[in-house]
């Protein structure tokens, strides 16, 4: 958990949020969200840059299918957040904890193909200063969906 960027980024929401734990969880996954797909754009950007070497132009195509991958279980994400009445609450909770875990590996995922040293420092140290803060992101969000469980899980 990244306790300073949590509150940076989920003061805007406090309003919204007030006490309700689901709340808080639907705007850490709103704010993961929005992070993946800004950092996909910008990935998307670089690729159509010239002079990339051939590893470079792989690396970045892999890592915009990684980033598309973490958008779309986060878009999941939501979008079974909204849903969680009824008997299967435990079930589609734990969709949801499968979805942000695999959008954090997409994340992760992403930088590893940048770990390499035939990089060029510039493309290298964009690419992974933008998915660090995603990765970040969506580690607070899925922190925060677990604590929701819990919460929750001793209440049902």
């Amino acid at each position: 958990m990244y306790p300073k960027l949590c509150f940076k980024t989920l003061s805007a929401y406090a309003s919204t949020i007030q006490t309700s734990h689901m709340e808080l969880a639907n705007a850490a996954l709103c704010v993961s969200l929005k992070g993946a797909q800004s950092s996909s754009n910008k990935v998307l950007k670089l690729s159509k840059g010239q002079g990339l070497s051939r590893r470079e132009a792989a690396a970045i195509t892999d890592c915009i299918e990684n980033m598309q991958d973490s958008v779309d279980e986060l878009q999941q994400s939501l979008v079974a957040m909204k849903d969680l009445q009824g008997p299967d609450f435990q079930m589609k909770m734990s969709d949801i904890v499968t979805w942000v875990s695999a959008a954090l590996t997409d994340e992760d995922t992403c930088m590893d193909g940048f770990a390499e040293h035939a990089m060029k420092g510039d493309l290298k140290s964009t690419i992974r200063s933008n998915i660090v803060s995603v990765a970040q992101l969506t580690s607070n969000a899925l922190a925060i969906i677990n604590k929701f469980l819990s919460i929750q899980g001793n209440q049902l």
